[in-house]
């Protein structure tokens, strides 16, 4: 009798497993390795899946299944890894193999984190998977002239864009550098007594959070494109980060965040009441971990708008009054 219930209850789940879409397995199987990445490397977890799904066939090609190749990505010069070989553009080329999915993703990551035909990428913002996608193609990701096209309609089909703003592992207080190992919680600041003297600027320098977002002090004679490249960010991307399009002269003890500012500023922080002239839009903005463009949105500002004495900017969408 025992034997006979096992037998409906793994019936009934097969049936279960049956009924999902291969895009459905695909996410379910994918989409916490995506996330990880994107906090990992800063590529958005939707484009992460939609190029899985497109390139391997929601995981079903030969070269997902023979060689856990998930993206299509060739040897290249300076593949030391193993290789599987399939026709694409042209017969029998050469195309990398991974041990697990896994590795997989992080090459996928690596590869656009670090190739310098992809850097541009990274001054988009993480949720902007339209710019990404079309970038992609720019770049010369895939040949196909439709290639932009089939990642963003797999996105909105398949509802992939809620990836790109969910929290690492649910937690509000796990924060990860891009290209970094550091892990940051609430109010963490990372030892200095490790630091080897013979670098100028030292990855292991004291690292601050404000509303979620990590930052540091910028010391005399630093600028953007140094820290930048301390914390293995490109200038563009820090930039962004920083409500700057382009660089501008750096004082010492300025804060330069590592991170995209949130959306809102934190809880108890709803508004502020300019008590000055001769402020601008973006210091508030610094004051809080705020992004500018959030903020104009939330009040509706016009482009030319400057704070004048006396005036009230909201910080956090006011919660109705019953």
């Amino acid at each position: 009798m025992k034997k006979i219930f096992l037998l409906i209850i793994a019936a009934v789940f097969a049936v279960s497993a049956s009924d999902k879409t291969p895009q459905q397995a695909y996410i379910e199987k994918y989409a916490d390795i995506a996330v990880r990445e994107m906090y990992r490397t800063g590529v958005p977890a939707s484009i992460t899946l939609a190029q899985g799904m497109v390139e391997s066939g929601c995981g079903r090609s030969s070269l997902a299944t023979e060689g856990n190749n998930h993206f299509g990505i060739k040897c290249h010069n300076g593949w030391t890894g193993k290789t599987i070989y399939k026709d694409d553009d042209t017969r029998n080329e050469c195309f990398r193999a991974y041990r697990s999915a896994e590795q997989s993703f992080q090459d996928h990551s690596d590869f656009l984190r670090y190739r310098d035909r992809y850097s541009f990428l990274f001054s988009y913002e993480v949720t902007d998977y339209k710019s990404w996608a079309y970038g992609l193609k720019k770049a010369g990701y895939a040949t196909d002239p439709a290639y932009a096209k089939k990642l963003i309609k797999t996105i909105e089909d398949n509802n992939l864009w809620k990836y790109d703003t969910v929290k690492l592992e649910d937690r509000e207080d796990t924060m990860v550098i891009p290209g970094t190992p550091q892990q940051l919680e609430a109010v963490t600041v990372i030892n200095q007594d490790t630091c080897d003297e013979k670098y100028n600027f030292s990855l292991c320098r004291p690292i601050y959070e404000k509303n979620g977002v990590p930052f540091v002090y910028s010391a005399d004679g630093e600028t953007y494109a140094s820290i930048a490249a301390s914390f293995r960010l490109f200038r563009k991307e820090l930039l962004r980060f920083n409500d700057l399009k382009d660089s501008e002269p750096l004082a010492p003890g300025t804060i330069v965040y590592l991170q995209a500012k949130k959306n809102k500023a934190a809880k108890g922080l709803d508004k502020i009441i300019v008590d000055e002239d001769n402020i601008t839009l973006r210091s508030i903005c610094q004051r809080f971990a705020v992004k500018e463009s959030a903020v104009r949105r939330l009040n509706s500002l016009p482009a030319d708008y400057v704070p004048k004495e006396g005036d009230t900017i909201l910080l956090r969408k006011q919660k109705k009054s019953k």
